[in-house]
């Protein structure tokens, strides 16, 4: 009987990239989840889209700095926490990290349209996103964000994700966090916002470099009323 007769070297080529490419997403995903562990009980110094940032700002001004400062979950009004869900994630304490009634919702939404005219991303995927990932759109960022989204769902319980999340959202030019855009907005902490003051704050949120130039606009003050009237049917974590 003949000895079966080796793999064609380009076989053998392909194979090898095959499990290095394996390898390599697997170390990926465990360097994420090495940090999400981390994450558990220990506030971010610096997420990867406060680095993008700093970088852009600092081409133009090489000594700029963001603002940025943790506070604690207790240390945050509830009518921000309220307003934030409100705005960005009203089943936020229902699903398990990807809303697929919003993704359907937005696609409908965006395809009876013609354009991007609504997003299906949950707090915990924008989480994800600004903790490790870049701002560029890809269908390979959205499958690292949305396998990073489970991951976090898994290792971090609900309140820790929104004490993340609203620590380090982008709340204007250089301005991170709950109490640096309280204190930058509002020249209070964190703490002490009213319902209409954190209604205003959860309206900047998918335009806070906008409206931290523009201020606010009649359609600003028209949706965080909207969102002030919706806060009190979301469930807080």
């Amino acid at each position: 009987m003949k000895a079966r007769a080796s793999r064609h070297p380009v076989t053998r080529f392909l194979l090898w990239f095959v499990a290095l490419a394996t390898a390599a997403v697997l170390l990926m995903h465990l360097w994420f989840a090495a940090w999400l562990v981390w994450y558990r009980t220990h506030p971010p110094l610096e997420t990867a889209f406060m680095a993008q940032e700093l970088s852009r700002l600092q081409a133009a001004r090489p000594d700029y700095r963001l603002r940025y400062q943790w506070v604690d979950y207790a240390h945050i009004s509830v009518h921000l926490k309220r307003a934030v869900l409100a705005a960005e994630d009203t089943r936020f304490t229902e699903h398990g990290g990807i809303d697929w009634d919003g993704v359907r919702h937005a696609f409908d939404r965006n395809r009876a349209a013609g354009s991007t005219v609504a997003g299906g991303s949950t707090i915990s995927q924008q989480l994800a996103r600004n903790l490790f990932l870049s701002g560029q759109r890809s269908y390979v960022r959205k499958a690292r964000e949305a396998s990073i989204t489970l991951m976090l769902e898994q290792v971090l319980e609900k309140q820790r994700i929104l004490e993340l999340y609203l620590n380090v959202a982008e709340w204007g030019e250089g301005v991170f966090g709950a109490e640096a855009a309280a204190q930058h907005i509002f020249g209070k902490s964190a703490a002490e916002l009213s319902a209409w003051e954190a209604a205003d704050l959860a309206a900047r949120l998918p335009r806070p470099r906008y409206y931290d130039t523009h201020g606010r606009t009649d359609w600003l003050r028209q949706y965080s009323g909207i969102i002030q009237s919706r806060m009190h049917q979301v469930q807080l974590p």
